[in-house]
């Protein structure tokens, strides 16, 4: 059974202009409910992490300021957010079920959590709505626990994932795959293993080409114990923020490349949301409920 971490908490410390189109979340659980593709028994309520487990990755001064609401006002700016307590909550949340999704995978050879893939946070500061970066505290964590030796993160956002680049810049055991619009936030990209800018308007078909290409290459290569997939829908042509072409077949199957490709390989994944700012929610969440539906149409 597909396992997906999820929480009412995930909206809490939301300001309203930020609302939508986080609606997704529960608009996105109630869907896969109601269509049939999971029972409610599918879902889990992850634990917050603690300290501990989140200076593994992130600095503790950064980890004390961010808990305690120490940031500056220009680095609180920089996050998107204004902080507050059910803010850093909600964040802690997110980080504990990522890291109890990437559990599971290695269970059952995926899970997914309806949130996350917070790849802008770095190191020792937030950015683009992200405090701290739930992949990258998974990989750690799952490493210093002995339960996996590599991992490939698997960026697909549109927006390069630059926190991730820059926490793994020295570390051999996370291989950072980003493919992202190369004129698109953020503006000064990090160094990745292996970035694949893309141009405007890039298609369905030269973006599966390139998927398609560089995973299989990099898999070869790594030989990885983990995938971390960043699943963002932002790559959508309807997307206000994303400027690439796909469409919703596109993007599905992209979702079905990365998905069918761990799955040959017997190498566990685990999903986390990222972006998606479409006009219409309802492309938003079909555009993710895919990701959802194929996870478990092609392992269960």
């Amino acid at each position: 059974m597909l396992k997906i971490a999820w929480s009412e908490k995930y909206h809490h410390g939301l300001p309203a202009g930020h609302r939508f189109p986080m609606e997704k979340y529960s608009l996105l659980y109630a869907q896969l409910l109601y269509e049939g593709t999971v029972k409610d028994s599918a879902y889990f309520l992850p634990d917050a992490l603690l300290k501990e487990d989140v200076i593994r990755t992130h600095d503790a001064g950064y980890f004390d300021k961010l808990v305690n609401l120490e940031l500056s006002a220009l680095e609180a700016r920089k996050t998107g957010f204004p902080l507050s307590k059910e803010l850093i909550e909600r964040e802690l949340l997110i980080m504990g079920g990522t890291l109890e999704a990437a559990k599971y995978a290695l269970q059952y050879g995926i899970a997914m959590n309806i949130a996350g893939g917070t790849h802008h946070a770095f190191t020792n500061r937030g950015e683009g709505f992200c405090l701290l970066n739930d992949m990258a505290i998974a990989a750690r964590e799952l490493i210093h626990q002995g339960l996996v030796n590599q991992c490939i993160v698997v960026d697909l956002d549109v927006h390069q994932g630059n926190g991730t680049a820059e926490i793994f810049k020295d570390d051999s055991s996370v291989f950072t795959f980003s493919m992202h619009g190369k004129s698109n936030y953020p503006m000064h990209k990090e160094i990745s293993d292996l970035d694949i800018a893309l141009e405007d308007k890039t298609d369905d078909k030269t973006y599966l080409a390139l998927l398609d290409y560089h995973l299989k290459s990099i898999i070869d290569e790594v030989k990885p114990d983990l995938i971390l997939y960043q699943c963002g829908v932002d790559v959508l042509g309807t997307d206000k923020l994303g400027r690439l072409n796909l469409s919703i077949g596109g993007c599905r199957e992209r979702d079905k490349l990365v998905l069918e490709t761990a799955k040959l390989n017997r190498i566990p994944i685990v999903g986390a949301m990222g972006g998606g700012y479409s006009e219409r929610i309802a492309d938003i969440v079909d555009a993710h409920a895919n990701t959802f539906r194929l996870a478990q149409e092609l392992y269960f």
